[in-house]
């Protein structure tokens, strides 16, 4: 059975045998390896990078350049990249040199088994490395100024993953969700975490402005352009220049306003009521949706070209009853911010209260559990929760849970319950789990626990 890691599997070959390339890529593929190979260095440093998940195995005898010269590129931009070297003859001096340039390790030919398990090993090490990267970026940008999007729910991580991969390209975003799910905290997001952070960010609710205004409000007016306009109105497009514009509710659009836009998305220019001069925009639209904008196009009640439009990267945010897992997180975090918010202690969940919440299916949302959260902390836990107890089955939290959230959900409330027995000692908690300082700390990370919550 293979041993290659899941997300870092594919290995790059040089050698200038053919015989060779071709007998070390039937003999990688058959262990599940993706095998790329190659007659020379040149040609595979294009193809590699510090996002490259794999290994590489050179030989170090070559006739345009040799190995070492090639591990010295390589290092220069990816000190962590594993290079295994496979030599004809074995030569002490240039062995040790290899190994001061940062070589994973050398075999001489003819190949051994033992190559098999330095390539597994190689391949874990670079996983490990591309994993420890991605959490940093990540940690660096929940850490970073501006709005956190809270959840460690596959759904949720896929998500951010989106969100990501997108964040600092100008790609116009679609956001749907039900009503109270957090698609201006997305858009915020998007915004906060971009390179467009230091300028504005401007949300408009496209259904709460009359209609007979809502072209002023988004694209200006001019001087007299219309009674009452005795001076020039800037618009909020071009207010947000250089950041971002949040259309909320669009499907709220009028149907004489849809046309317009959709000009202004194309050409990135908006002219404002009464003027005929052009302004040009350099902004991000988000705009953001609670219905199928799909189902209002086949209905004939918005339009098809604007969706399609806006649709480049649609961003679906699901329902909190279709990720229960993070509801305890979620609570836990809007109850600590309610506690400062109203000078009180945060609101205690325990293992009954946690059941209660996750039994329940929230219609109102993430938007209905903090103003739970908020309940909880100006009226108390037995008075917040008493209106759960009757009207929800417990005994739906087993059939809403995935296996891996059941073992996620049982691990946290183990951990909650230690400190809270140890008034919240790091070291006391340790003896109860009998697990180190630093997994305990890592797992109090993973599940948003802070440990003053459980002291006296």
């Amino acid at each position: 059975m293979s041993v290659v890691a899941a997300t870092c599997n594919q290995v790059i070959v040089i050698d200038d045998e053919a015989v060779i390339r071709d007998s070390l890529k039937q003999l990688l593929e058959i262990e599940g390896y993706q095998v790329q190979c190659f007659s020379e260095p040149t040609a595979a440093l294009s193809k590699l990078s510090r996002r490259f998940e794999g290994i590489v195995l050179s030989d170090i005898n070559m006739p345009k350049m040799d190995g070492l010269a090639f591990l010295e590129q390589v290092k220069a931009f990816d000190s962590e990249l594993p290079v295994i070297f496979l030599t004809g003859f074995a030569d002490v001096s240039v062995a040790v040199k290899a190994m001061q340039l940062g070589a994973y390790d050398l075999f001489e030919k003819p190949l051994t088994e033992q190559l098999l398990d330095c390539i597994a090993r190689a391949s874990e090490k670079r996983a490990l490395v591309m994993e420890n990267r991605a959490l940093k970026i990540a940690v660096e940008k929940t850490s970073a100024p501006g709005v956190r999007i809270l959840g460690e729910t596959e759904q949720m991580q896929q998500m951010m993953h989106l969100l990501n991969a997108v964040i600092d390209t100008p790609a116009d975003v679609l956001i749907e969700g039900e009503t109270g799910t957090g698609k201006e905290l997305v858009a915020r997001y998007l915004h906060d975490q971009s390179n467009r952070s230091a300028a504005n960010f401007v949300a408009i609710n496209c259904g709460a402005i009359p209609e007979q205004l809502i072209e002023s409000e988004l694209f200006g007016a001019a001087s007299g352009a219309y009674t009452g306009a005795t001076q020039s109105r800037q618009g909020k497009f071009e207010f947000a220049k250089g950041g971002t514009v949040f259309l909320d509710e669009i499907e709220s659009t009028p149907a004489s306003l849809q046309v317009k836009l959709l000009r202004v998305l194309e050409e990135r220019k908006v002219t404002p009521v009464g003027d005929n001069h052009a302004i040009d925009l350099d902004v991000r639209i988000v705009a953001a949706t609670k219905v199928d904008l799909m189902s209002l196009v086949e209905a004939g009640e918005f339009r098809a070209d604007l969706y399609y439009r806006l649709n480049l990267v649609k961003v679906s945010i699901p329902a909190l009853r279709d990720r229960k897992a993070d509801i305890p997180l979620l609570f836990k975090h809007f109850s600590s911010i309610a506690a400062t918010r109203f000078h009180k202690p945060p609101a205690p969940l325990s293992s009954e209260a946690k059941q209660r919440l996750l039994a329940y299916d929230w219609p109102g949302n993430v938007r209905e559990l903090r103003n739970q959260a908020e309940r909880a902390v100006l009226l108390g836990s037995d008075l917040a929760f008493a209106s759960y107890s009757d009207t929800n089955n417990e005994n739906e939290l087993a059939q809403d849970l995935s296996l891996a959230e059941k073992i996620s959900f049982y691990e946290q409330s183990l951990i909650e319950e230690a400190l809270e027995r140890n008034n919240g000692s790091i070291k006391d908690t340790m003896v109860t789990l009998q697990i180190a300082r630093k997994t305990l700390y890592d797992k109090m990370t993973k599940y948003g626990i802070n440990r003053e919550m459980f002291k006296d």
